[in-house]
């Protein structure tokens, strides 16, 4: 797909990210849907994942569905490192390319409360939801600001990145870096590291679906003739369709480190900073998730006041988060639509 343009910029000015560094007129894309109330009282707020822009999110959004603009006003805010918001390939020098800061997942909720807090003045969230590195994004605001999100749902995603995923995550960087053409980061514009991009490409495509997909080759249903159409046609076709790979290392760094415990105020401790979350929190991981298992949340749910686990039934793996799948879609929407009828 090609890169949306349908997005708008809030001007974050110069900001301190956890790690140190400062990002002079940094910007955060996002887009809306809905139209906020009097009272600023009907928000939800859906952060995107991993490589995601902001359009990859809309299959959860329309009317009847939890996330009804004609009910709610919807915030879509793009995570920095994405391409759209400020990132390594839209810096100009010093931090451009592979000398971008390190963001964490504090750092991305914290321009995205600004976003909130000052464009339309609003002091509450129904809900936050996200998958992936969106749920992460969901964890964190609710650690970060427990005050301010009345519910949560993180889909296919956790807390704390587990060593396991780590692997994952490790294999990719290596993937996409050992390509000669990367050249340290350095790599031309017409001359990107697309033999590493294919590479990172079919490492994605064993963890991103799971054994039960494969075995029933379901990627028929999805309009490939064969599992090497299915990974040139979707899997390469994809990491090929104008994403920077500094862009993606950025992200990745992210993703790796996840782990609300990084929190400023908890030292490091995972398990007092979900303690510390004040709101209903539904977790959906996916059933076969290779990279975000039921056990992982359902260890950090033990940990959350209100939270709850409820595992999404299906052989699409982690992709049964991100849209694809009618009956995941469906699933997830039902327990939005409970979460969010849930008096708080």
């Amino acid at each position: 797909m090609p890169r949306p343009t349908d997005h708008e910029l809030f001007d974050l000015g110069d900001v301190v990210l956890q790690g140190g560094a400062t990002l002079r007129g940094a910007q955060l894309a996002y887009k809306t849907y809905g139209t906020l109330n009097a009272d600023r009282s009907n928000v939800i707020v859906h952060p995107t994942w991993y490589s995601a822009w902001h359009d990859a999110n809309e299959w959860s959004v329309g009317p009847g569905l939890a996330c009804d603009p004609e009910k709610y006003f919807i915030v879509m805010p793009n995570q920095l490192n994405n391409g759209l918001s400020t990132s390594p390939s839209n810096t100009p020098p010093p931090y451009d390319g592979p000398n971008f800061p390190h963001v964490t997942f504090y750092d991305q909720v914290e321009v995205q409360h600004r976003l909130l807090t000052q464009q339309w003045g609003i002091e509450s969230v129904e809900l936050v939801l996200g998958s992936s590195m969106g749920a992460g994004q969901t964890y964190q605001w609710a650690v970060s600001h427990p005050e301010m999100v009345k519910r949560a749902a993180p889909i296919v995603g956790s807390p704390v990145t587990s060593e396991h995923n780590q692997v994952f995550l490790k294999s990719l960087r290596a993937a996409l870096t050992l390509d000669p053409a990367f050249a340290g980061g350095r790599y031309r514009p017409d001359a990107l590291p697309t033999a590493g991009l294919r590479a990172f490409a079919r490492i994605y495509a064993g963890w991103g679906l799971s054994q039960a997909f494969y075995r029933q080759r379901e990627y028929r249903d999805l309009g490939f003739s064969s599992l090497e159409d299915f990974l040139v046609g979707f899997w390469e076709g994809f990491w090929l369709d104008d994403r920077d790979p500094n862009d993606l290392l950025g992200m990745l760094w992210t993703w790796e480190q996840g782990d609300v415990g990084k929190t400023p105020g908890f030292d490091g401790d995972t398990e007092a900073a979900l303690r510390s979350i004040r709101c209903p929190l539904v977790a959906m991981p996916a059933k076969t998730d290779l990279y975000f298992p039921p056990e992982d949340e359902e260890w950090a749910s033990q940990f959350i006041p209100d939270g709850e686990v409820r595992v999404i039934p299906t052989i699409y793996g982690h992709f049964a988060g991100l849209g694809q799948h009618a009956p995941d879609n469906e699933f997830i929407d039902g327990a939005l639509k409970e979460l969010l009828a849930r008096p708080v």
